[in-house]
């Protein structure tokens, strides 16, 4: 019984849970680590840590795909390391393949032992275009403007004026026109 302990009230609970809300983080690695342990035989850390590993630049244009364990030969064969298949894109692919003997060590001592022997490198598009979420804009009509130097004509701040009149123009014109 030494994972029970015994809370305020005399009753025992269990000491590897925790209270109160837990980060989607943590949840989402419990559901996904598995999923991906059996697919790719690798885990969620790996691919989160994959930044720190390669580094910021590279880590934009390359990811690991997966971990090719070799076929079980028996009880009896020594261990045998991976192969870390990363996907990267064209230009990306020989600056790796140039660090691949120090992102082996860094690969090496995130899982803290001699895991991976080789980098296995496959082309392909990693980046994932961004979206441009900015609202759309619309160009202002003279009505538009007659309107808004008649909302901001009683300010007498000059400054304060042209900084509610630039507001007004900005917010109006990402309405839809009338």
């Amino acid at each position: 019984m030494s994972d029970w302990k015994a809370n305020s009230t005399g009753k025992p609970r269990a000491t590897s849970q925790r209270r109160g809300p837990r980060p989607l983080a943590e949840l989402s690695g419990e559901v996904v680590d598995p999923i991906l342990r059996r697919k790719a035989g690798m885990t969620t850390g790996l691919v989160a840590a994959w930044s720190g590993i390669v580094g910021d630049r590279l880590a934009q244009a390359t990811r690991p795909e997966k971990l090719l364990w070799p076929r079980d030969r028996g009880s009896d064969t020594p261990f045998e390391p991976a192969t870390l298949v990363v996907a990267a894109e064209p230009k990306a692919a020989l600056r790796l393949q140039h660090q691949t003997s120090e992102v082996l060590s860094r690969v090496n001592a995130f899982f803290g032992f001699y895991a991976v022997a080789k980098i296995k490198l496959v082309q392909k598009a990693v980046a994932v275009p961004e979206i441009d979420r900015r609202p759309r804009t619309r160009p202002l009509n003279q009505g538009d403007h007659v309107r808004i130097a008649e909302m901001v004509d009683r300010i007498e701040d000059p400054k304060l004026k042209a900084a509610l009149a630039a507001f007004a123009e900005a917010t109006l014109s990402r309405l839809p026109a009338k």
